[in-house]
């Protein structure tokens, strides 16, 4: 790895660094990291794995992602929004995903507050409002943001909409993931591609 965060694979390509950690980590850089995320569906369901990766590594998310889409319908938000008590209960004994309470509660309050936001234009919509006007690429590590003054505003946003467990930062790594922002590096192949 160069000082600069950019790793050159055995097939010869520039990536991102932390794509070569792991076959997952390539896949979900190559493919997903970064390209612009539409759809109710798919956007709630990378908001509630953002939120269950709060204080986790993110690989322990996505290796358990099938099992979370399993769990949480498929993150369909009127079946998530009907959970109750017995589906808490159910997801506090599932060890295919996080078994976390709170984040477990917050994933319901999300899904409600996302069919709350029908009314309003939608899910989609809402959160595509705080692309940023501009937005630099990183160059290396050092200049790679863990949150900006959209993210900041989303996640207020999203809260006064009675989303929880969204903080700033875990907004941020949302917006990245879901190409809002392009935080590949500038000397990832992957860089500028996704808007």
């Amino acid at each position: 790895m160069g000082g600069d965060g950019i790793l050159v694979g055995a097939d010869g390509v520039a990536r991102c660094a932390w794509a070569g950690s792991s076959p997952d980590y390539l896949r979900y850089h190559d493919a997903e990291w970064g390209v612009p995320v539409h759809g109710e569906t798919a956007l709630l369901e990378r908001l509630i794995l953002e939120s269950f990766q709060s204080g986790l590594a993110w690989i322990t998310i996505l290796r358990k992602r099938e099992n979370f889409r399993a769990a949480f319908a498929g993150f369909d938000a009127d079946a998530i929004a009907a959970f109750g008590e017995a589906d808490v209960a159910r997801l506090m004994a599932d060890a295919g995903i996080v078994r976390n309470r709170r984040k477990i509660e917050a994933a319901i309050a999300n899904a409600r507050a996302t069919v709350a936001l029908r009314d309003e234009g939608g899910l989609d919509a809402f959160v595509w409002s705080f692309v940023p006007a501009t937005h630099t690429p990183p160059a290396t590590l050092a200049d790679l943001p863990t949150t900006s003054p959209e993210a900041k505003a989303l996640a207020k946003a999203l809260k006064d909409k009675g989303f929880r467990h969204l903080g700033p930062t875990t907004v941020y790594a949302g917006m990245s993931a879901c190409g809002l922002v392009d935080d590949h590096l500038t000397g990832c192949f992957r860089s500028g591609a996704g808007r």
